[in-house]
């Protein structure tokens, strides 16, 4: 098995594990501020990593200003801007059509690749993106219910800006001027969370009061251990053995992983347009793994 395969690999699960957080940020959210449940998840994650590193022996290796900032902004994009917009959006779109929405994920992380990362894919990868695609499409023709309330289309709104700033989280690391061993940077992903998201939880503690029930920290307790504590692990040791645009291809596990979830904890439904879904995705996957290497166009100087 090729490091790049590998690294596919991982992404893919790290995916999967991103699909799991629509169901549950609809439990989560029904009773807990987003930005309340935002703090919560990354204080009972940081101590984990905290202990994993002592464990490890690794340190916080130094940065400069520009990587700080770019690891600011990727804290802010993906530790909090997703968690929150998608928590506010999945309660006012519904879980299976959010599921839906986030196979636009794909699309952007790969554009993302090209426009930032100056990343040009062969024709096998390319094929595998154009798959990856179908299968999001097959998903969003499959018949569902529409939500009729007003604010469904404020909800998708909010979804899409979720979307973009998992885009931006799930490429920005590429961008570093050195790389960053997956615990330290997880760690550092986790502890900016949670400072981005302490003042703004403690600011609409009053205005939107909480109701901690055992479903919400139940909710809470596994965003924090499983997504947030094995999902960034399994990322970000995915995406250093392999290129960004075979990063981007891994997220369309996220829909796929989303609305399996929804029907199996909510009870909805898989019709024939869902599995064309997941066979078009599975097709991709082996496709990307038989690429050849990614040609990075040259940067002006």
């Amino acid at each position: 098995m090729s490091e790049s395969f590998k690294g596919q690999l991982l992404c893919s699960l790290a995916m999967v594990l991103v699909g799991s957080t629509v169901v549950v940020s609809k439990v989560i959210g029904a009773d807990v501020e987003p930005f309340l449940a935002t703090a919560l998840r990354h204080a009972i994650a940081l101590p984990v990593f905290l202990v994993l590193m002592r464990a490890s022996g690794q340190r916080l290796p130094r940065f400069d200003q520009r990587d700080a900032a770019l690891l600011l902004v990727q804290a802010a994009a993906g530790s909090v801007g997703y968690t929150v917009l998608l928590m506010v959006g999945v309660l006012l779109a519904g879980a299976a059509e959010t599921s839906i929405v986030t196979g636009t994920l794909p699309a952007v992380s790969a554009l993302f690749a090209v426009v930032f990362l100056r990343e040009r894919p062969g024709w096998r990868l390319a094929m595998a993106i154009l798959l990856a695609t179908s299968g999001v499409v097959a998903v969003t023709l499959s018949p569902a219910p529409l939500s009729a309330a007003p604010s469904r289309l404020t909800g998708i709104a909010l979804v899409l800006a979720a979307i973009a700033c998992e885009a931006a989280f799930v490429l920005a690391n590429k961008r570093l001027t050195r790389p960053v061993p997956a615990l330290p940077l997880s760690m550092l992903m986790c502890a900016g969370g949670l400072a981005l998201s302490a003042v703004p939880a403690w600011l609409s503690a009053a205005a939107h009061p909480s109701t901690l029930t055992h479903a919400a920290l139940a909710g809470i307790a596994y965003y924090a251990l499983v997504p947030t504590v094995g999902g960034f692990l399994l990322w970000y040791a995915g995406s250093a053995r392999t290129s960004g645009a075979r990063a981007a291809l891994a997220t369309v596990w996220m829909p796929v992983s989303a609305l399996l979830l929804s029907a199996l904890v909510l009870h909805e439904p898989i019709g024939a347009w869902q599995w064309l879904g997941l066979a078009c995705v599975v097709l991709a996957t082996v496709s990307a793994s038989a690429a050849g290497p990614i040609k990075r166009v040259a940067q002006p100087s």
